[in-house]
């Protein structure tokens, strides 16, 4: 099989359908398999919300042949730390390195803008989530029951190294695996 190349970049807003599209694929998904009770705020989210995020959060799309085929959002917080949401990849290309290319390139993204931690939520009963994010050096940081399902907030932290200059301080980021 050929391998396939996938280019990922920011999303602007003539993506918002497609986002629309991969988002309400992947949360279907991910209800039915986690047992959620009800919807999910990803299934309820407007042209309006998903315009808002892209001008206000980190936020990327995979794209293959110029088909947009994946997403992710990162909120920078105040204190140096980011919360990952939204992260989907259309069905018809998942376990095909999409959503590790998505996430390695919000690692390079991380470490520029000098975050510390990056948190996300996932259903703790969807085991192949939770070791995808193991894999990309994740762990549990703790549980919650706060939807009526057991969602686990998962961390990964990020080294952040001060370097001198002799003109000002930098900010050198290793990531931690």
């Amino acid at each position: 099989m050929e391998k396939m190349i996938f280019v990922v970049r920011q999303a602007i807003e003539s993506d918002i359908p497609f986002i629309q599209e991969i988002t309400r694929e992947a949360f279907n998904t991910y209800r039915d398999n986690a047992g959620v009770p009800g919807t999910l705020p990803a299934l309820e989210e407007t042209y309006e919300d998903v315009k808002n995020d892209i001008h206000s959060k980190e936020f990327f799309v995979a794209l293959y042949n110029n088909k947009i085929i994946g997403s992710v959002r990162i909120e920078i917080k105040s204190n140096k730390t980011g919360y990952l949401s939204r992260f989907g990849v259309s069905k018809e290309f998942q376990k095909n390195g999409v959503g590790k290319e998505l996430m390695n390139y919000v690692d390079k993204r991380m470490i520029e803008l000098g975050i510390t931690d990056l948190y996300l939520h996932t259903a703790s009963r969807l085991l192949s989530l939770v070791r995808f994010y193991y894999g990309k050096g994740f762990y549990i940081e703790s549980t919650a029951n706060d939807r009526g399902y057991i969602r686990a907030l998962l961390c990964k932290e990020y080294d952040t190294v001060k370097v001198e200059n002799s003109d000002e301080s930098l900010y050198q980021n290793k990531k931690v695996v």
